[in-house]
């Protein structure tokens, strides 16, 4: 990644491999394949929800997220720094994860029913459902007679119904 230019342009810059500029990311566009990007950055499910963040890029840079409050960040998104334009891409980091199938679409949907009743991060397909490794749900989804598998996955949870993560305190006032 090209370096900020030295903030005293006219004077040799006392130092020439410093970075200069702080990147803060304050927008977030939709995956977009064609984006020139500088970097990519691999975040957890967990860290996806933040919204305010310091991280660090593959490449050692530390950033900074200052998005919107409850935006949620899916794989490929794009972010977008406030002062330069600079893109970088959002990548879903494999984590630990219990993939649960089933031989029915229905003993799916039951599983499904139950995890959410819990209120539990679940990332929901055709075919299987995904969550975060925690021994009593999975004790609940044994007794329900769905196959688990642990895994090391990229989780991408569904959002819910309000677009974003709430509190229960939230949904109630």
């Amino acid at each position: 990644m090209p370096h900020a230019q030295c903030p005293m342009p006219h004077a040799p810059c006392p130092m020439p491999h410093a970075q200069f500029l702080m990147l803060t990311f304050t927008q977030k566009q939709p995956p977009n394949p064609h984006a020139v990007v500088i970097s990519t950055l691999s975040l957890t499910a967990e860290e996806r929800t933040r919204s305010r963040h310091r991280l660090q890029m593959e490449d050692g840079q530390v950033v900074f997220l200052r998005l919107p409050r409850g935006t949620v960040l899916r794989d490929g998104d794009i972010l977008v720094d406030e002062t330069t334009n600079t893109l970088v891409r959002i990548v879903a980091k494999p984590e630990p994860v219990l993939t649960v199938f089933a031989k029915t679409t229905i003993d799916l949907l039951k599983a499904a029913y139950h995890l959410g009743n819990r209120h539990v991060a679940v990332e929901i397909t055709p075919t299987y459902l995904r969550l975060s490794p925690d021994p009593v749900l999975q004790a609940m989804l044994e007794q329900l007679g769905v196959e688990i598998k642990e895994e090391i996955s990229p989780f991408q949870p569904e959002t819910g119904a309000y677009g974003h993560h709430h509190t229960t305190s939230e949904l109630t006032h």
